[in-house]
């Protein structure tokens, strides 16, 4: 039997060279198998997006410059960086970046601009630099037009970089069309598996994202999963829950305080998994001198940070972004796993576009707000057990994932069927019951 493994990336790249009819990277297949499937529409938004930021262009004039270009390396570099000054000029607010593009007369002016700039550019060097380099001048130039003609196949965009300058990002619109030409058409057998590809009561979002929609020939399966919920795992949602102001120092400090009660009663021994970074910070400072266990704080890339906590015996990790998803704490280093807030993305100009796609708001909620959460809070979740013998309090800190609250059943719906708890002494009695003595040594 003859085995080929690779990434997402590296599939679809090949995928994309067989529809061009160039060669491909892998060896003829008759079967596909694609793990961790849910983040297929993901690679393949990254693999035809096209971007244009400030780091590209000091990237073509670095090798411009090892080709003796001079003249065209100052053009090439002040007018791209004209127009992306300009076009953040025009996007900008008291507030912070309009993300959304919206073309103006200053923003054509210097795009058509930047074109022209770019065709001079080719033309002239056509002859004189490799291959490789022209293609990088093709590619700055394809987003430009990309803006310029507002093509109605990408979603156009704005981001920052670390010091806040524009970057120009253009999403495809056809992601799904995209997966089915490259991999469901040709017809092989292919195998789709993932913790967290049903949401809600079925696959239809995960088929729509994959462009398996229309696809006939279509088997869906959900297997048990190995782990004793009922028996290992207990879900607390809080009764006392109080309402507040989102991201208002009331809510702050009584998130603060559900997470001290429920530290306390776990003896330290607790993941605390945030969607927002500021009131992780907020929480974070209030509780600091007020826990007898050590805490550490992950922000973005700190590793370090996880390889410490994993180190100590019982102590609370606060978190927030890539560490719902991943990241492994078997045995009691996590037996309390705290969901600050249901994971509900945040609005930006690519699920505005998708909005507009939807009869009313009330049917885009549940056809893409709703499964997206309930995936994100299945990885989550999936922190809490992680061998056949942990066991594991979750709580989830949010009004509205309580019962009576407006996405309780789509919560329950989410996650696999285990003890539930609305008392702080039911999560004591509950670690007491299943821990050792050594566990609060």
């Amino acid at each position: 039997m003859f085995i080929q493994i690779c990434n997402h990336n590296y599939l679809l790249a090949d995928g994309y060279h067989r529809l061009q009819d160039y060669r491909p990277l892998l060896k003829d297949y008759r079967a596909l198998i694609v793990d961790e499937a849910h983040k297929l529409p993901d690679a393949a938004k990254q693999m035809f997006g096209k971007s244009l930021c400030y780091d590209d262009i000091r990237e073509i004039c670095f090798y411009l410059g090892n080709e003796y270009q001079g003249p065209e390396i100052r053009k090439l570099s002040g007018t791209i960086r004209m127009v992306l000054d300009i076009i953040g000029e025009n996007h900008r607010t008291r507030y912070g970046i309009k993300e959304e593009f919206h073309m103006t007369e200053e923003c054509a002016m210097y795009l058509y601009e930047g074109i022209q700039t770019m065709n001079k550019i080719i033309e002239k060097l056509e002859k004189k630099i490799p291959k490789w380099i022209r293609n990088k001048l093709e590619e700055t130039k394809s987003v430009l037009e990309c803006f310029f003609h507002q093509d109605k196949k990408y979603v156009l965009h704005l981001k920052q970089d670390h010091d806040h300058r524009i970057i120009l990002c253009a999403s495809s619109r056809r992601i799904p069309q995209y997966l089915d030409q490259m991999l469901w058409s040709r017809g092989m057998g292919a195998i789709l598996t993932s913790g967290t590809l049903k949401t809600g009561q079925g696959f239809s979002h995960i088929r729509k994202m994959t462009g398996l929609q229309r696809v006939r020939r279509v088997r869906e399966y959900v297997a048990d999963s190995p782990f004793e919920y009922q028996k290992n795992c207990l879900l607390y949602l809080p009764k006392n829950l109080k309402t507040c102001r989102r991201e208002s120092q009331e809510e702050a400090e009584m998130i603060a305080g559900h997470i001290h009660s429920l530290i306390c009663s776990t003896y330290g021994h607790t993941l605390v998994l945030f969607t927002s970074y500021h009131l992780m910070g907020n929480v974070y400072q209030m509780l600091r001198d007020e826990i007898p266990f050590p805490m550490i704080e992950v922000w973005r890339h700190s590793p370090e940070e996880i390889t410490r906590f994993k180190q100590m015996d019982n102590a609370v990790l606060f978190a927030a972004g890539s560490c719902w998803e991943g990241v492994d704490f078997p045995g009691d280093m996590v037996s309390s796993l705290i969901i600050v807030k249901l994971p509900f993305a945040v609005p930006d100009p690519i699920s505005e576009a998708q909005k507009k796609e939807y009869a009313s708001l009330k049917d885009y909620i549940q056809a893409v707000i709703v499964p997206d959460m309930q995936k994100k809070l299945r990885q989550g979740f999936g922190r809490a057990l992680r061998t056949e013998t942990d066991t594991c309090v979750v709580s989830i800190l949010d009004e509205r994932a309580g019962e009576g609250g407006r996405y309780h059943e789509e919560v329950m719906c989410a996650l696999p069927s285990c003890k539930m708890a609305k008392d702080i002494k039911d999560v004591q009695h509950f670690i007491r019951n299943r821990k050792g003595v050594e566990y609060y040594l």
